[in-house]
């Protein structure tokens, strides 16, 4: 029996009624679905972590879908060619010590395999603001859907609690750029304590500073992927991807520390 056009109305309410509830209260809010935070998000559901990922683009892979200048591919380090393959990816070797993959590929394996873990992906919401409490700290991300943002309309968002958020939103550091202008004076845990904005690309030293950029930046927030780099003040790589995957690893790593951390002290 075919179903009516109020019917597929119910199915879609009822169902995104019941999984946005659950996300209300989270152990880790990711914002931004590139290949770091869709890492990050896959290792910590893998270990039981309650984590989310809002995406403010009707996709998610951040720039991984045009490879190099539209030509799909992406070049990833043998360091990291482990966690790729352990998505399903396949991998074409051509330099010692490093791989070629399909970007179209990579992203789409990727997301199966965060969503095949337990990841939930929110795709058009976009983070626009955090929730701190006295102690300044970090405790949640303010969501509003990002047609309301390009609209520029005047519309109150909603909230989600979560014991560590994760900015992975690429070039423009967004949530750690908005901590720091909305506290006057905080001092992110950073070299300058403040965001120096990434340098013009190069690569071997990029992928090499952004495992030690990935870490926590303020109370309750910590960097992953190349917002990591432009909070630093490290360079931009280009379409070498492999530091991103490796970023993300570690960006599980530290947020599981402070989800435990947390629960300790609640």
């Amino acid at each position: 029996m075919p179903l009516s056009e109020i019917e597929v109305t119910r199915g879609i309410l009822e169902g995104f009624s019941r999984d946005f509830l659950e996300c209300l209260s989270l152990d880790v809010a990711i914002a931004g679905g590139g290949p770091a935070g869709m890492t990050a998000a896959y290792f910590l559901a893998r270990e039981g972590v309650k984590v989310a990922i809002f995406e403010r683009n009707l996709h998610v892979g951040g720039g991984m879908w045009g490879g190099g200048m539209l030509f799909p591919r992406i070049v990833i380090q043998e360091a990291a060619a482990d966690i790729v393959r352990g998505f399903g990816v396949r991998l074409e070797p051509f330099h010692e010590g490093y791989f070629v993959g399909d970007s179209v590929e990579t992203v789409s394996k990727c997301t199966a395999a965060a969503l095949d873990a337990g990841v939930r992906i929110w795709v058009g919401v976009s983070v626009e603001d955090v929730m701190i409490r006295e102690d300044d700290r970090v405790t949640g991300v303010v969501l509003n859907w990002r047609a309301v943002e390009l609209a520029n309309l005047h519309v109150d968002p909603l909230a989600i609690e979560a014991k560590a958020v994760m900015d992975a939103t690429g070039h423009d550091c967004e949530v750690v750029r908005t901590v720091a202008r909305k506290i006057p004076g905080c001092r992110l845990l950073s070299t300058t304590g403040s965001v120096v904005g990434e340098k013009p690309m190069w690569s071997e030293v990029g992928e090499t500073e952004i495992l030690e950029n990935t870490r926590e930046v303020y109370p309750g927030l910590l960097v992953a992927g190349m917002a990591a780099n432009a909070v630093f003040g490290s360079p931009r790589m280009g379409a070498i991807f492999g530091g991103m995957f490796l970023s993300g690893k570690k960006a599980a790593e530290v947020a599981a520390e402070m989800v435990k951390a947390r629960s300790g002290s609640d």
